[in-house]
């Protein structure tokens, strides 16, 4: 499980989806599907590598683009209260230490 949410999410689709339009590097803010990065199967690919690594369920609901269109809202989607253990060191931490499912 990763430790830096947000650099392990830009590592994941520097790797999955920058590459097919010869970037170099991606803006936080910057909207995956305004950049023409993602598209519906690459949102499946996302979706399911967020469940896979960080031990989180996204429901159907969940997948809009308020959670899933950028580097910064993938990492707050992610991080926000009860999605993930987020330790107490990380700069993520919101001074609490949460177990999936409880």
């Amino acid at each position: 499980m990763a430790n830096d949410p947000k650099q392990a999410i830009r590592e994941f689709i520097e790797m999955s989806f920058l590459f097919r339009e010869g970037r170099q590097r991606l803006a936080d803010d910057e909207s995956l599907l305004g950049a023409g990065l993602i598209d519906s199967t690459g949102i499946l690919e996302l979706v399911s590598y967020l469940e896979s690594e960080f031990g989180i369920v996204v429901q159907d609901e969940e997948i809009v683009p308020e959670n899933l269109d950028s580097i910064a809202a993938i990492t707050a989607y992610v991080v926000q209260d009860g999605k993930w253990v987020v330790w107490e060191d990380s700069e993520y931490a919101s001074g609490k230490r949460k177990l999936k499912g409880r």
